[in-house]
């Protein structure tokens, strides 16, 4: 009988723990689009008016997006493996909630506890393979798993929302995340041990509310922007209510002992470039999923189990782009394949901005959707890897947490800001030149606009990311308090 050595036994350990912990990662990313294919079923089936259909999506992403930070230094402090089990538990619950919803607001208030569990399993899960996997070639590896599928998650949501809407019922868009969340529950705690900050602090209460409140103002204000415009109250107030609560958060936190985020921590450059560029990427992308899968269905006469299947390469083409990034990665080094990826992922943007009524599928959709997938895939897990470099025991959850936080705050402006751009210069040309080719004008000019954030993206990549990848070895040697 061939006996397994000790080292072959963790390392067999710690790759199911990954696999274990993207596939949470994708369940929770796939509900930020899981419900858009299927808003007229529900709006049908439990009568929802039209300004309270729009709460189905947006009380996800406030909650998901508002209270990320806070839980992310709650998963450092009291236990990274603990919070992450106490979210999927939640968000399982919810799940089923909402699957079983027979009001609107049962729903509503379901997907808001979906949010807040997300917010509590995503931060603690990735800070949980950071510290699983701290040598920078395999962290770099397995965080290019992580991105990839957190990548794929985003788009297959339109995938799973249309295939399970068209052959059974919206309800199962909720109720297929039970097992994943059960198998969680139940294998997690037998492959990674808990870990938390070494040195005990205190919750920076004021901090964490003025945080919390300053995002969920800037997330709500841009959520109603697409309702009711730029120049409305409703946008205006709570994106000023954010800037005040925003500065507000920056005076106490330069003069907490013990602060929720040290400013150190948010000046350090690799991060920082790392997430502002995770803000033009996920409002591009979010916006772009949403926009072709309605350019389908409305110019294009796809049915939603069409439109889901369609879908299919994107994700073929994100996995390739996930092989390839690591790779690339090691070889060249974050701030080169950054910028290759970003480029890759604007041109594709591009090829996809052509889509023109009439066009066909192979001919038409496919190339741009390919393009842009294989620029999704490389660039996800690079911006994973730079956004938590330097992070430590002390604040993996807080690093990995701001990096989620970006990525849903940039998901709901790309939403509110492209998809209204769309729709007001479709508004502005449909008497002209008929509904149809407004539609597709509108479509274009928002992928344009998308695909020029992301070219402005690889620019501020090359000016302002060191030349030395973040993660080697001469990076990774500073002392916590220098790297914050």
């Amino acid at each position: 009988m061939t006996s397994v050595s000790p080292l072959a036994a963790i390392t067999g350990r710690r790759r199911l723990a990954l696999t274990l912990l993207c596939f949470v990662q994708f369940m929770l990313v796939l509900d930020d689009t899981v419900v858009s294919v299927a808003l007229p079923s529900i709006r049908d089936d439990l009568g929802f008016s039209a300004a309270g259909l729009a709460w189905v999506v947006n009380a996800y992403f406030l909650a998901f997006g508002g209270l990320l930070l806070l839980f992310g230094r709650v998963a450092d402090l009291l236990g990274r493996r603990r919070v992450f089990l106490c979210g999927v538990a939640l968000f399982g619950a919810a799940s089923l909630a909402c699957g079983l919803a027979q009001e609107p607001w049962q729903l509503v208030a379901g997907r808001f506890a979906q949010g807040a569990g997300a917010a509590m399993a995503g931060p603690a899960a990735l800070s949980l393979i950071t510290l699983l996997f701290p040598g920078p070639e395999e962290r770099a590896r397995a965080l290019g798993v992580w991105g990839g599928v957190a990548g794929l998650g985003g788009t297959m949501g339109l995938v799973v929302s249309g295939v399970l809407t068209d052959l059974t019922s919206w309800r199962w868009i909720f109720l297929i995340n039970l097992p994943v969340a059960a198998l969680a529950l139940v294998l997690l705690p037998r492959l990674v041990g808990e870990s938390r900050a070494a040195r005990r602090t205190r919750l920076d209460v004021p901090g964490a509310v003025l945080a919390t409140g300053s995002v969920v103002s800037l997330v709500y204000g841009f959520l109603q922007a697409g309702e009711s415009g730029w120049g409305d109250v409703a946008f205006i107030g709570p994106l000023l209510l954010a800037v005040v609560l925003a500065v507000s958060f920056l005076v106490v936190e330069s003069r907490t002992a013990e602060p929720l985020v040290p400013l150190s921590f948010l000046a350090f450059r690799p991060r920082a470039v790392a997430n502002g560029m995770t803000l033009l990427f996920s409002a591009a992308f979010y916006a772009m999923a949403f926009l072709l899968m309605i350019h389908l269905q409305t110019v294009l006469g796809y049915g939603p189990l069409e439109a889901g299947v369609a879908y299919l390469p994107y994700g073929a083409g994100i996995l390739v782009g996930v092989w390839l990034s690591s790779h690339a990665v090691l070889r060249f080094g974050l701030r080169r394949t950054l910028v290759m990826s970003f480029l890759i992922s604007s041109a594709g943007l591009l090829l996809l901005a052509g889509v023109a009524p009439g066009d066909g599928y192979v001919s038409g959709v496919l190339p741009g959707m390919l393009v842009t997938s294989l620029g999704c895939g490389l660039t996800l897990p690079a911006l994973t890897v730079a956004a938590v470099t330097g992070t430590t025991e002390e604040n993996a959850g807080l690093g990995s947490a701001l990096f989620s936080s970006v990525q849903q705050v940039g998901g709901a402006v790309g939403l509110a800001v492209l998809v209204t751009l769309a729709v007001r210069r479709s508004d502005a040309l449909t008497d002209s030149i008929g509904p149809s080719l407004a539609a597709t004008a509108g479509f274009s000019f928002a992928l344009v606009v998308a695909a020029g954030l992301l070219a402005l993206g690889a620019v501020c990549i090359a000016v302002l990311l060191g030349s030395r990848s973040p993660g080697s070895e001469a990076d990774t040697s500073q002392s916590p308090a220098q790297q914050g």
